[in-house]
């Protein structure tokens, strides 16, 4: 589904983000990806979907090489993958249900665009994605009334109503608080068990990442350090993930 073979990004001050990455992410996994602030987990994660381009090596996501994409197949890439920001990206003023129609503009004829028409299939599927993520009653509510767990579940809801393949989470609970992130992290647990969903996802609460993921992968100074089953990390392995400062990170100290 996802492959890395020997990528790195340099950008153009000579700052090298990643460094050899060698990584497979098979469809259906749930992958966290863990490691120090600037250690190079939001640039992986945003190569998967080419926001960030590689300088060189190889990137294979669904059987696609990435770095050779260009223009509508940049867009047809992206189609496939859901990207989830910490910001949530939805538009304040208008209702949760109409947020997660805007997922379906890009395959839309312009003239549907122009009068913003969008079909009977279409908004029943967005029903039926903000259901999913428990959210429903909320669907006619505008998103500026609601709280940030509620307005994380209708970014999720807007995701899986494009039916991707891939789901990309970059600090999808850094701004939650602690009660309101588990449940954000269950919705995306469910989601990978009952749709086989691969969901790769950049986090700062460990312990969060132990207890949701199923793997966990390790960066530091742009480079895997530990790759392997989340129960099995121990206080040893996240003291070389973090080397050493992981209270420091934890506190942002």
């Amino acid at each position: 589904m996802i492959k890395f073979e020997n990528v790195e990004k340099k950008y153009d001050n000579g700052f090298v983000a990643l460094n050899n990455i060698n990584l497979t992410i098979e469809q259906g996994e749930y992958v966290a990806i863990i490691g120090l602030s600037g250690a190079g987990k939001s640039t992986l994660l945003r190569c998967v979907n080419r926001m960030h381009d590689i300088s060189s090596g190889s990137l294979i996501v669904n059987n696609v090489e990435v770095s050779k994409l260009k223009g509508k197949q940049i867009r047809k890439l992206r189609r496939g993958i859901g990207m989830i920001f910490q910001s949530f990206n939805l538009v304040n003023r208008i209702s949760s249900f109409k947020n997660v129609l805007v997922s379906f503009v890009p395959d839309m004829p312009l003239w549907r665009k122009v009068l913003g028409l969008y079909t009977k299939q279409q908004k029943i599927e967005a029903l039926e994605a903000l259901d999913r993520v428990n959210i429903l009653d909320k669907a006619f509510i505008r998103v500026d009334q609601l709280s940030g767990g509620q307005q994380q579940r209708v970014a999720l809801a807007r995701t899986l109503a494009q039916q991707p393949t891939i789901i990309l989470a970059d600090e999808p609970v850094a701004s939650l608080d602690p009660i309101t992130a588990k449940q954000v992290m269950t919705d995306f647990q469910r989601i990978n068990k009952e749709l086989n969903m691969t969901i790769v996802i950049n986090i700062h609460h460990v312990d969060l990442a132990l207890e949701y993921a199923t793997r966990v992968v390790g960066i530091r100074s742009g480079e895997i350090v530990y790759d392997g089953p989340a129960n099995e990390v121990s206080e040893e392995i996240l003291d070389h993930i973090y080397n050493g400062k992981l209270e420091e990170e934890l506190t942002g100290n």
